[in-house]
């Protein structure tokens, strides 16, 4: 099945032969650029050209932080999720701020960080970017004569849709005021 394309208004001198997919050749002439994903979509077609236009639902991508300390003495949140409750960004609104969970739109490869900031000195933090309940990175801080030390991890995942997110608290506490522990991921593509 077709993908989508996007006119862009490029000027070019000659006309050009753009095969889709191995459909049929769009011919255009004048000043005109055709950029086509391979990806379909599921919206129906219905531009002058007979392809379908898919309005942005691919970009996919959330950024949120924390304003308080996490401190699991005080939760009854047996699972340890960690909790952000400053959004910054959530294009795609795949992030639940309530849970604090990110639920993949899509099959493909997702980048994660985070970076938490421990509360206290002479404890340690480790925290998991957790998928369906699996830990797949971590990250440990323990150096007991530093108070303000951080725990950090990036990496790339691939999800399928309906796929679950978030970051467990495997032991110490949290540093939130000032919104120093973060956690942010996007989508790098479709598979």
């Amino acid at each position: 099945s077709p993908g989508f394309c996007i006119l862009s208004p490029v000027t070019y001198p000659k006309t050009y032969i753009i095969k889709q997919n191995d459909t049929e050749p769009i011919i255009l002439e004048g000043k005109c650029l055709v950029v086509c994903d391979s990806t379909p979509s599921s919206e129906p077609a219905g531009n002058a050209l007979g392809m379908s236009v898919r309005s942005g639902s691919g970009r996919v991508a959330f950024s949120a932080s924390r304003q308080t300390n996490h401190e699991p003495t005080d939760m009854s949140n047996r699972t340890m999720i960690i909790y952000f409750d400053n959004i910054l960004v959530n294009v795609g609104t795949h992030f639940d701020q309530e849970s604090s969970i990110f639920l993949a739109p899509r099959r493909g490869v997702y980048s994660f960080n985070f970076h938490v900031v421990k509360a206290y000195n002479r404890q340690t933090i480790q925290v998991s970017l957790m998928v369906n309940g699996w830990p797949m990175i971590s990250a440990f801080a323990g150096d007991q004569d530093v108070t303000r030390e951080a725990a950090t991890n990036a990496g790339l995942v691939i999800m399928e849709k309906g796929d679950k997110a978030y970051l467990r608290l495997e032991r110490g506490n949290l540093m939130g005021g000032w919104k120093y522990s973060t956690f942010s991921g996007f989508l790098v593509f479709p598979l």
